[in-house]
């Protein structure tokens, strides 16, 4: 730290902020002030042009150039240079400073001119100097004088001269020649230019009647096809006017087409959602879903217990013969509703009572566990049914499979419960899905309507009407003893409206 120290020290004292001002001994104030160069030992300046003050400055061949210095921040500047300059004498180093390689003295300072290098190592003036001339020799002292011309030259120059008088006579004679045979034969040329412009004329009129004759057979053949567009378009209007006349004809009698269409498709509708209602009642009332005492969400179908999906594992109070029994009425159910309803099912299912099954056309993993004997295409197909059926019971069914069924039982039901417009709160909650479903289908305005007779039933009644008044009377008396309930008799069974069947 101490060694640089004195170095910054050392050079500190040497380093100063300079600038210098060119002075004329008729003018006050300064004629050039340069910019400050700071912190430097050999200061280098701008080139500057002293054109814009006139011939007073710049003929001049004597200034006064003073340098300032400044080596502290914060002080005025002093004055370390007072130079009177002769531009006479100062002597020329060179185009540049690498072509020298004399020691300069101290405080020495250097003119870049406009043609090379100058310095001052003195002030006085040298009398008779200039800079020597690159590449031209010294000039002798002493020229010996010699004569300019000959005798003989000058008479050559002499018959030079008469030979270029003549010349320019000769150009005057034929200038004057020419001008008076032009004046002569003026009528000449002006018939010849009158008959050149007239050729012009008649070739540029030519070109135009061609050009003329084309746009005319242009414009003509689009005369014509407008014409047989113009043909074409009239014959298209009478023929639409015909036929908006047969229209307007046929349009009375299909608005009230239209209208009785109309009328007939929402009384079809509304009969079909009354067939829909009266199914589901009737569905309702065969198969009745009723909860279980003290169990929330828990239902039993015609009295048979069956618990959600995710108790089939566990323990539970129903047995497998009861569950059995129940999923085949459920299956009965959806498989009715789907015919009812429009809506096929994507999981088919086979209603067999305590044994009914559910069969999986979709999934496309099922197929590989099929596909092992490729020799017996019949046993293959038999087998790939087989795999693709899954039973509804399990007794003598493997437990996952028995699941697997009662999944696309369910989503079955989802599906029927989307086309109503219903949403499953618990895929695994079968019943009472099923029970949301018969009554939301089963609910409506107005009167249920009656079951449609068959063709059966209506050549029957052909006989005569007192039977079926007769039947009518004793429905009527059966109803009244059963508290109000309607009965309806088939072979061999009895249903009530709200009892069931027995």
């Amino acid at each position: 730290m101490t060694r640089q120290k004195k170095l910054v020290d050392a050079i500190g004292g040497r380093i100063a902020d300079t600038w210098f001002s060119i002075h004329c001994p008729d003018i006050e104030e300064a004629v050039y002030v340069s910019e400050v160069v700071e912190k430097t030992m050999n200061p280098s300046y701008r080139f500057f042009d002293l054109n814009s003050y006139g011939p007073k400055v710049t003929r001049r061949d004597d200034l006064t150039l003073k340098l300032w210095v400044n080596t502290e921040r914060g002080q005025d500047h002093i004055q370390l240079i007072d130079l009177q300059v002769h531009l006479g004498s100062l002597q020329f180093i060179g185009k540049s400073l690498e072509s020298f390689h004399h020691p300069l003295p101290q405080n020495c300072i250097i003119f870049h001119l406009s043609d090379g290098i100058y310095t001052s190592f003195t002030d006085l003036p040298l009398d008779n100097y200039a800079p020597p001339s690159a590449g031209l020799p010294p000039k002798s002292p002493s020229i010996t004088p010699q004569s300019t011309s000959s005798f003989d030259a000058l008479m050559r120059l002499s018959n030079l001269d008469d030979c270029i008088q003549d010349a320019l006579a000769t150009r005057e004679q034929i200038t004057s020649q020419i001008s008076s045979f032009l004046e002569d034969h003026q009528s000449s040329r002006t018939k010849i230019a009158s008959v050149s412009t007239s050729q012009e004329s008649l070739a540029s009129t030519r070109r135009a009647v061609s050009a003329t004759r084309r746009m005319l057979s242009t414009v003509q053949r689009r005369r014509a096809d407008l014409d047989a567009s113009i043909k074409a378009r009239r014959a298209a209007i009478e023929s639409g006017h015909i036929s908006q006349k047969q229209s307007q004809s046929y349009l009375s009698s299909a608005e009230e087409t239209l209208s009785s269409k109309t009328t007939l498709s929402k009384s079809t509708i509304d009969t079909l959602n009354g067939q829909i209602r009266r199914i589901c009642e009737d569905l309702s009332a065969i198969y009745p879903i009723e909860p279980v005492e003290g169990k929330p969400l828990s239902f039993t179908i015609r009295g048979l217990y069956l618990p959600n999906a995710n108790f089939f594992s566990t323990t539970n109070n129903a047995s497998e013969t009861t569950t059995a029994a129940a999923l085949g009425m459920v299956a009965h159910i959806l498989d009715l509703l789907s015919y009812y309803l429009s809506t096929p099912l994507p999981y088919p299912v086979t209603a067999n009572g305590s044994t009914s099954s559910v069969y999986d056309p979709i999934s496309v993993s099922l197929t590989h566990t099929s596909s092992t004997n490729a020799s017996a295409p019949s046993s293959n197909s038999a087998s790939n049914v087989a795999a693709r059926t899954f039973p509804l019971f399990q007794t003598t069914s493997i437990q996952y499979r028995f699941e697997y069924g009662v999944f696309l039982l369910n989503t079955n039901l989802e599906l029927l419960m989307w086309k109503r417009g219903l949403r499953m709160v618990d895929q695994r909650q079968t019943l009472a899905n099923l029970k949301y479903l018969l009554v939301v289908c089963g609910s409506g305005r107005g009167e249920v309507p009656g079951r449609k007779r068959g063709v059966v039933g209506a050549l029957s009644s052909a006989g005569g009407d007192e039977a079926s008044r007769s039947e009518r009377e004793d429905e009527e008396e059966e109803g009244s003893g059963n508290g109000g309930k309607k009965v309806w008799k088939g072979k061999g069974k009895e249903v009530v409206g709200n009892g069931g069947l027995r």
